[in-house]
């Protein structure tokens, strides 16, 4: 597996662990909805991020838990163009968080180095979008049944971590078939995302099977509500929880993870680190 993931401005090394904090610029996410709303409390959440050690930056527009209102693509891009235009500015890998292939084109114009994407570039024109001659952005394929609004209905697996394999291949083959370099592209298999608690344990439980898809994970346990399940707390009293996660997730091959809890997480991987042969 490749040491890096090439992005648009950035060769990220991925010898260690790297950790995304999130900007969610919504009102309405399942975490920190309405905390960072407004552009003001997001740029300066961003700033805050990178003083905890944040090695890349994952700002969002659209909630994506159960039910969630969908924007249109103009509160979208209200939301999230000046806060990406900030961060852009601070030396940073920077990552939208978005299915829209307009507001991706438009984060892209601006700079942003990676484009996230719940849907894994299946909306009509995204993945024709990243794989235009001269696009060189990173790429985060996830796997998701449906969409928010269904998709645990489609919580239904035999084997979930083969079937969630298969699936995120099928996705990493369209995307390469398209134009899109592999060096590009990490994979995420989606935890919480139209799989039951069970599922998602199970994916962390045999998470090195992922691997032999060929690229690099990135993983998204925090905060999330398989955690609350797990251990009986609620959404505010899970840093714990999400803090085992990450390292779990990590010393089964993850390179990326995705936290609200950038200073604890970075500490609890510094801890892991230091454990592994120089």
């Amino acid at each position: 597996m490749q040491p890096t993931w090439r992005t648009a401005r950035f060769s990220i090394d991925l010898s260690r662990p790297r950790v995304m904090g999130i900007v969610n610029v919504t009102p309405d996410s399942f975490s920190d909805g309405g905390r960072y709303a407004d552009a003001r409390s997001a740029i300066e959440h961003c700033d805050e991020l990178l003083r905890e050690g944040a090695d890349i930056l994952d700002i969002g527009g659209e909630s994506t838990r159960p039910g969630a209102h969908t924007p249109g693509t103009d509160e979208e891009l209200a939301r999230v163009l000046p806060v990406l235009r900030h961060a852009v500015t601070l030396g940073v890998p920077v990552s939208v968080d978005t299915s829209d292939p307009s507001v991706m084109a438009a984060a892209i114009d601006l700079g942003v180095d990676i484009v996230n994407d719940v849907r894994a570039l299946q909306r009509p024109g995204a993945l024709e979008l990243l794989a235009r001659q001269g696009s060189t952005a990173g790429v985060c394929l996830m796997h998701m049944r449906g969409e928010p609004a269904t998709m645990q209905s489609l919580a239904v697996y035999g084997d979930v971590v083969q079937e969630v394999r298969d699936e995120l291949a099928q996705r990493l083959q369209a995307a390469q078939q398209a134009g899109i370099d592999a060096a590009r592209i990490v994979l995420d298999p989606g935890i919480g995302f139209g799989k039951k608690p069970e599922h998602s344990f199970e994916l962390l439980a045999r998470q090195r099977e992922l691997l032999a898809l060929g690229r690099p994970l990135l993983v998204g346990w925090s905060r999330k509500s398989t955690l609350g399940k797990s251990t009986g707390r609620d959404v505010g009293n899970r840093l714990p929880a999400s803090l085992a996660a990450a390292v779990l997730s990590v010393e089964r091959g993850a390179r990326i993870v995705r936290v609200h809890d950038v200073a604890a997480t970075v500490d609890a991987l510094k801890v892991w680190c230091a454990t592994m042969a120089p």
